[in-house]
């Protein structure tokens, strides 16, 4: 053979091998990407079943528990903190951090919490920690926006805050460890205690925090990521609109988490539909944060791989005025009689609502059924312009949260209804924490924003004069008094008779238009065997520990 046949011979095994080098290293590639893939679907392997993946829209302003307004904040804060009780339907409570909240008088109520709690740092949870979180709430100088739920109690004013020179809350007393004590002014409702300080109280760790300023807390390193909690799953990363990663707390005193991990999804909620539809996500979170558009319903109720339920909820959307800026009650009444809530209801959410007038839902016992409606009437909107001076060279700015799709189809159909009646309309949208940064600094004429408060009437915290959400500056003192004596009435029947008397005063004035609410489209894989959004959505947070894939342990 001549060299020159042998070089030709050798260079094309050299090749071959090269080849069979390559291909070997293609397949170990694909086989590794596969695997990779595998770990967010629903295919039912060892990988898939560590992770839950839910998809929500908005994301959350902050961690902190006893300064939280927004739903997000609240809603990935139960993950890795407790509250004393969940309600998982309508009055209806589950023991928690507390085994139990009575009473005997309905004034002085005992806390019994359970003496397994322990933070994740293996400390107990005690009472000092209990009584160290109140007296932090109601400490003037503490940033908080659950001051209100607090308010009925001896010692601090509507706001939850201390008065004259209090330094601590009078008759909240530590019986041992796990008891606790408090008094309220009044007798007052047993169930408005269990919702509104049973479910919505978190408890912080007094030992991590004891030394932190009260001024300086909601900018502490604590409350931007917290790394000591009491809930089923610790706080591992939270990247910035993006998502929220957590991990099992192992020793948690409710038993074990049956999924080691759990995962927040940031995303467009045009997204949500596909998302499941791929197994990237195993359900929404729905609540207002994690809605499925109402256009994808069809889409969502066909998948194979999926469970779809549709519920009637207590959450609402609202156009909140600035009543510094439009002053007139008048004037407010007529942009409301301006708007077309029910093209809202029957074109973007697909007849999946309701149309109310005020704070309160089909589901509340509380809703004056007898209330007249502010019927869509842009005739009569024009004349009470008129009437009322209206300058129609004002532009208004109307302000909206970037993320429900909904609500942002809404808000175009609302700057053409006031256009139609001549108003000059400027919208301009942000995302939510910006939105609750504009909502606090009055930065706004009109402001779209969704609330989901409690099955107990008290809505102070939207309508009273310093409430956490009254971005509207409204103070109107009869409808403050009705307020406190609502909250304090421990008769169902005679409460009712306040909160209807209050649903007048605050049609009359229209502060906050309540636009309608939505119903809840909760999504589920049918791969998990415990866990997704609740038909009573604040039930949601019950059982995290429990939530699971078929066939794990």
């Amino acid at each position: 053979m001549s060299k020159r046949f042998m070089k030709k011979m050798g260079d094309l095994f050299r090749g071959r091998k090269l080849f069979k080098v390559l291909l070997s290293s293609l397949t170990v590639l694909v086989m590794v990407l596969l695997a990779a893939c595998g770990s967010n679907s629903t295919s039912g392997t060892k990988t898939a079943k560590d992770t839950i993946y839910m998809g929500m829209v908005n994301p959350p302003a902050g961690f902190n528990p006893i300064n939280s307004g927004d739903i997000a904040a609240q809603f990935a804060e139960r993950l890795m903190f407790d509250s004393f009780l969940d309600m998982v339907s309508p009055l209806k409570f589950q023991a928690k951090l507390a085994t139990s909240i009575d009473t005997s008088d309905n004034q002085t109520y005992t806390i019994h919490l359970n003496p397994k709690a322990k933070w994740t740092d293996g400390k107990p949870i005690t009472a000092d920690d209990v009584i160290f979180t109140f007296n932090l709430i109601a400490n003037p100088k503490t940033e908080t926006a659950v001051g209100g739920n607090i308010s009925s109690l001896t010692g601090v004013d509507m706001n939850g805050k201390l008065t004259g020179s209090e330094t601590s809350i009078p008759n909240l007393k530590k019986v041992d460890d796990h008891t606790v004590t408090f008094k309220t002014k009044k007798p007052v409702d047993p169930n408005y205690i269990k919702e509104m300080i049973g479910t919505k109280i978190i408890t912080l760790p007094q030992h991590v925090l004891k030394d932190i300023a009260p001024a300086d807390l909601a900018n502490s390193k604590y409350m931007q990521k917290p790394d000591i909690t009491s809930g089923p799953y610790k706080l591992v990363t939270y990247n910035k609109n993006t998502y929220i990663q957590y991990k099992a707390n192992n020793a948690y005193y409710l038993g074990k988490p049956k999924t080691p991990k759990m995962f927040i999804k940031i995303m467009d909620a045009s997204n949500l539909a596909g998302e499941l539809e791929s197994g990237s996500i195993q359900l929404n979170v729905s609540g207002g944060i994690g809605n499925i558009p109402f256009q994808d319903v069809d889409t969502v109720k066909k998948l194979k791989n999926a469970t779809t339920k549709i519920e009637p909820q207590i959450g609402f959307q609202t156009m909140e005025f600035n009543t510094k800026t439009i002053t007139d009650p008048k004037v407010r009444q007529a942009f409301a009689y301006a708007i077309n809530r029910q093209q809202i209801v029957k074109k973007l959410l697909k007849g999946n609502g309701e149309i109310i007038d005020g704070p309160y839902t089909s589901l509340s016992p509380y809703l004056d059924k007898n209330l007249k409606k502010l019927d869509y009437d842009p005739a009569k909107a024009k004349k009470m312009l008129k009437d009322a001076g209206w300058d129609f060279n004002k532009e208004v700015n109307l302000v909206v949260p970037i993320g429900n799709k909904v609500r942002e189809q809404s808000a175009n159909i609302i700057v053409q209804n006031l256009k139609a009646i001549g108003v000059k309309v400027k919208e301009t949208t942000y995302d939510f924490p910006t939105i609750m940064q504009k909502g606090k600094a009055g930065d706004f004429d009109l402001l779209l924003i969704g609330f989901t408060f409690n099955l107990d009437p008290d809505v102070s915290a939207l309508f009273g004069p310093n409430g956490a959400y009254n971005f509207m500056k409204y103070n109107n003192p009869e409808a403050t008094k009705l307020l406190e004596q609502g909250k304090s009435e421990p008769d169902t029947g005679k409460r009712k008779v306040v909160y209807n008397k209050l649903q007048k005063i605050w049609q009359d004035d229209m502060p906050v238009l309540t636009l309608y609410s939505d119903s809840e489209v909760n999504v589920v894989s049918k791969d998990l065997s415990y866990g997704g959004a609740a038909a009573y959505w604040p039930g949601t947070v019950a059982d995290f520990q429990k939530w699971a894939y078929k066939g794990s342990k």
